[in-house]
């Protein structure tokens, strides 16, 4: 069974950085795009970053310019590296991985991970 396993949240000063983690594993053999999304309280979850295998990255644009997605094929990892955090950059972060291949089995599906909180606060 695939499993998303996010880490690194916390609280934050504004100002500061912080970066999250998620290892994905289940004897997965791809998982063609992975990312981060976040839902603030009262809000729908957003899309913040995703990174396909080749490298192609998206941003939101609250993101661009402060966040920077990277990822390791090999281990199926994704980080997410937040600077200048705001008090607005304050959810639960989540990790999705999509497209994924499963060793002996057919047909590919998406995952969430649990969530990880930031909160930017002083």
């Amino acid at each position: 069974q695939v499993q998303l396993v996010e880490s690194g949240g916390g609280l934050v000063q504004p100002g500061g950085s912080l970066t999250l983690s998620c290892a994905a594993s289940g004897n997965i053999r791809s998982a063609y795009r992975m990312g981060w999304y976040r839902q603030a309280p009262g809000k729908q979850r957003e899309m913040v970053a995703t990174i396909t295998t080749n490298r192609v990255i998206y941003y939101s644009e609250s993101a661009k310019g402060r966040f920077s997605v990277s990822r390791d094929n090999a281990k199926n990892t994704v980080d997410l590296r937040m600077t200048s955090l705001k008090p607005e950059d304050t959810a639960v972060y989540y990790c999705r991985a999509e497209t994924v291949v499963v060793d002996g089995r057919a047909g590919a599906t998406d995952h969430w991970g649990r969530g990880t909180q930031v909160t930017v606060s002083s």
